[in-house]
């Protein structure tokens, strides 16, 4: 069974960094694409970045584009998100889920349907 495990969540002030962490195991095929979500409270589940392990295509919701930057260590099975320069707003709860690209298809970005994380929370002080 596929299984994914966030961490790098924690505590950070406003400017600094963290560096979140997407482990997935279980799998039985080589080319799937992880994306990191995120939820605030009171908000939507947003998609904000995603990337695609066999080809590298990624993508990066508007208000993270040159501040947060996604990559893979296929070697790993794992997926990082350095978060830089960070901002109260992106205070909430990241989640990573993973989509396979098995029969020809060929995501970047997951979707409720598919496997998903715990999640874990980041709180960023003014």
């Amino acid at each position: 069974e596929v299984q994914l495990v966030e961490s790098g969540g924690g505590l950070v002030r406003t400017g600094g960094s963290l560096r979140l962490s997407c482990a997935a195991s279980g799998l039985s095929y080589d080319d799937y694409a992880i994306g990191w979500f995120r939820q605030a409270p009171g908000n939507d589940n947003v998609r904000i970045s995603c990337i695609s392990i066999i080809d590298g295509a990624t993508y990066y919701e508007e208000s993270v584009q040159g501040r947060f930057t996604i990559s893979s260590d296929k070697t790993k099975n794992t997926v990082y998100l350095q978060m830089n320069n960070r901002k109260p707003e992106d205070t909430a709860v990241y989640y990573c889920a993973l989509v396979p690209n098995s029969g020809g298809s060929s995501y970047i970005c997951p979707s409720a349907q598919d496997y998903w994380g715990q999640g874990t929370r980041v709180t960023v002080s003014s």
